[in-house]
């Protein structure tokens, strides 16, 4: 029988934003950031465990939160790690301790920051998961695309058509995205399709929605909040 599971990858210090408390736990329409995206996991049919990877030094303040906001949705606490790939690898371990056999698992991977995912979206990745192996939320880009040289002697254009803009959830059966993750961690593994892929696993793309949007700066909080008020 699969089990559903999902990394929200929440050990960021959000420095670009400003302010002490790192984005992930700021307020976005009167609850934290990061509730978004797992009322969204929680709410969708593929119902999946929820792993949080937090910096332990934040774990009163998640507490703190989650007894504020009377927040019920169950999930497992796990140490962040100093790098991104380090708290997935961290989340992953977690994992491994409920369900030490993970071929029968899907694995996705969330930025905590991405509060506007639905559950529709997240139905859809994971259906893919299943049929692939490895899929993830991506939109194709609006923008004419120019492509600089290493040295910044020249510069390309490169047709829009063929790029995508990643997004997460990234969805992997769980002994593809284990495995993947044994790799010594490189600079070139930007998201974990990147990790996944250079293992040799192909990535399968999901539309995703312009409204999955990363909050990283202030306006991007406002825009969030715009978009909550908005119906779907």
């Amino acid at each position: 029988m699969q089990r559903n599971y999902v990394i929200i990858v929440a050990g960021g210090a959000g420095t670009r934003i400003g302010g002490d408390v790192p984005k992930q736990f700021l307020p976005l329409n009167g609850m934290p950031v990061m509730m978004h995206a797992i009322h969204a996991f929680a709410a969708s049919k593929s119902s999946p465990h929820v792993v949080v990877v937090i910096h332990p030094a934040m774990r009163p303040l998640w507490s703190s939160l989650c007894n504020q906001h009377q927040f019920s949705v169950t999930h497992t606490i796990a140490d962040a790690g100093r790098t991104r790939f380090q708290s997935v690898k961290s989340g992953i371990d977690s994992i491994k301790h409920i369900e030490p056999d993970l071929q029968q698992s899907l694995i996705a991977v969330h930025d905590a920051a991405r509060p506007l995912v639905t559950p529709s979206l997240i139905d859809c990745a994971y259906e893919m998961a299943a049929r692939t192996g490895a899929a993830a939320l991506a939109t194709p880009s609006t923008n004419t695309v120019r492509i600089r040289s290493r040295y910044n002697l020249k510069n390309n254009t490169y047709p829009r058509e063929l790029v995508y803009l990643m997004q997460t959830p990234q969805i992997f059966n769980g002994a593809i995205l284990c495995e993947a993750y044994e790799q010594p961690e490189d600079e070139t593994f930007t998201d974990d399709a990147s990790v996944v892929e250079k293992k040799g696993y192909p990535i399968t793309l999901v539309n995703g929605d312009t409204r999955n949007l990363k909050i990283t700066f202030p306006e991007d909080l406002r825009i969030a909040e715009l978009l909550l008020r908005q119906p779907v």
